[in-house]
């Protein structure tokens, strides 16, 4: 960061006025401080502005002329002649020794304190810097959207941008892929192949200077050993530490975009391995698709089936397509298959309800409406196949468009849950029950409630009298009449079961 001196001369408050060195107006200040010393020299670093108040300054013309050229020689940008204490004006000879080496001499009226020049110029310095930070912050979330949106050719001119420089992407070769604003002359293209093939060790960086004098900054885009290509930035002037780190963020997305196809291309090629083997091995060696599925478990080896029926096929491919947008987002990898109208997904163990709902959030109000959705019960990874049947149960249970539905949630209901289970147990009920419910209409007798109390009661006569709120003498009578109104023996549990199953279906 640097403050121009023109820009310092600019400032009306600090009144300062250029005596002599117009020519190294475009000087660059670095830094200001005060010294009175006759050789500071050894003590200077390049681009200060230098303020002094003379009082040390050598008696002879001579000997002035060799301070001031001193300081030029030793790269001060500018020095601020402090006058009214020691020296009531500028001396005429450091003016005109100012004019002919071009080092800017600002005189500095009494008024205006040195702090208050070298606060002016830190200050500058300061908010360049902040400016710069934001700058990098607001830089680095485009160069990030530009590779997701655009690849590597949005990548490199989003950093020329933001670098105001020429950005060139390279293979290994040194071939050009990318540039931007445009290719350069090809004679600077033969200077940076040449700085490509002067690269010491494989260095993976270097900062060399162009005959032209541009600066030509090169990375290599690696990711660990292995190199993809070489990413160079050419300036009129060497990067600044924030174009630096633009820089280094863009390589950094470079080396991931170039990596990913190196990664898709080697699990395509895992996967391809391992679909030729299923059909060359004679006994079916399923091992590597266990070895793959074991990636859709949660940390403790867990996984749960999620399947969902769709009204029609096409509802279906919609379901699939906002899963995996939902997996994606998620930073998952996707296990589904669709088949006709329904789709199955594996998930994690950890997965619950609210994660199975969200998944299908992408879907509209009525598409919602339309599909029914089941959620099994934990299972390790070898017992998928019971994961998926108990999904498939659980959705085909489910309400068109109500919340997925858990296997767990149809313990005790189960069979009466499905169509065609129910239909066998309603029938049952017609033949078994209805009689009883007869008798008991016709007679005003109570013995389907006692029924259905020693049978909740698992046979046992105490509890179940208690429950009816008779002797159990009696109760005893009711079971009797029971089992000669509809021939059966209740002292058998099959039958006590097949018996609460239809009471429940009619009752329900």
């Amino acid at each position: 960061m640097t403050v121009p001196v023109r820009w310092m001369l600019s400032q009306p408050d600090l009144a300062l006025e250029l005596k002599g060195g117009a020519a190294g107006l475009g000087n660059e200040i670095t830094f200001a401080h005060t010294t009175e010393l006759q050789d500071p020299f050894r003590w200077l670093s390049g681009g200060e502005l230098l303020l002094t108040t003379g009082i040390r300054l050598p008696l002879t013309a001579a000997d002035r002329a060799r301070y001031l050229r001193g300081l030029g020689e030793a790269g001060v940008a500018a020095v601020g002649f402090g006058t009214g204490l020691s020296h009531p004006e500028v001396p005429e000879d450091l003016v005109a020794v100012a004019d002919e080496i071009g080092l800017p001499l600002l005189e500095v009226p009494l008024p205006t304190p040195f702090a208050a020049v070298v606060k002016r110029v830190m200050n500058r310095l300061a908010e360049q810097e902040y400016e710069a930070v934001l700058r990098a912050s607001r830089a680095q979330p485009r160069m990030t959207r530009a590779v997701i949106q655009g690849g590597t050719g949005a990548t490199v001119r989003e950093l020329a941008v933001a670098t105001s420089a020429t950005v060139l992407l390279l293979d290994l070769s040194g071939r050009v892929l990318e540039s931007h604003p445009a290719q350069p002359a090809e004679d600077v293209i033969g200077e940076l192949r040449e700085v490509l093939e002067a690269g010491t060790g494989g260095a993976s960086s270097s900062v060399s200077l162009a005959r032209s004098g541009a600066s030509i900054t090169v990375q290599q885009i690696s990711v660990g050993s292995t190199p993809h290509g070489h990413l160079a930035v050419i300036s009129p002037t060497a990067l600044s530490h924030v174009d630096q780190i633009l820089l280094g963020h863009a390589n950094s997305l470079l080396a991931l975009d170039f990596e990913k196809p190196v990664r898709l291309r080697t699990a395509q090629n895992r996967l391809n391995s391992h679909a030729l083997g299923l059909l060359l091995t004679e006994d079916r060696d399923l091992a590597p698709a266990w070895s793959q599925i074991r990636h859709a478990a949660d940390a403790d080896g867990m996984v749960r089936g999620l399947t969902v029926v769709a009204e029609t096929p096409a509802l279906a491919e919609r379901v699939e397509s906002a899963v995996a947008v939902a997996m994606n987002k998620a930073g998952r990898q996707l296990f589904s298959r669709r088949h006709d109208t329904r789709v199955t997904v594996l998930l994690r163990g950890t997965d619950d309800v609210d994660f199975a709902r969200a998944m299908l959030r992408g879907l509209s109000g009525p598409a919602r409406k339309a599909i029914r959705a089941g959620l099994s019960g934990k299972r390790e990874v070898a017992g998928l196949v019971a994961a998926i049947e108990q999904s498939q149960l659980a959705a085909s249970a489910a309400e068109a468009g109500a919340e997925p539905l858990e296997f767990a949630a149809l313990t005790g209901s189960a069979l009466l849950a499905f169509s065609s289970t129910r239909e066998v147990l309603n029938s049952l009920a017609d033949t078994m029950i209805a009689p009883i419910d007869d008798y008991d209409r016709t007679n005003g007798t109570e013995l389907l409630g006692s029924l259905r109390a020693f049978l909740e009661a698992n046979g046992h006569w105490e509890s179940a009298a208690a429950a009816m709120g008779v002797h159990r003498h009696t109760l005893r009578s009711r079971m009797a009449r029971i089992e000669s109104l509809i021939d059966c023996r209740l002292d058998v549990a099959r039958v006590r079961a097949e018996l609460l199953l239809a009471i429940i279906a009619r009752q329900s």
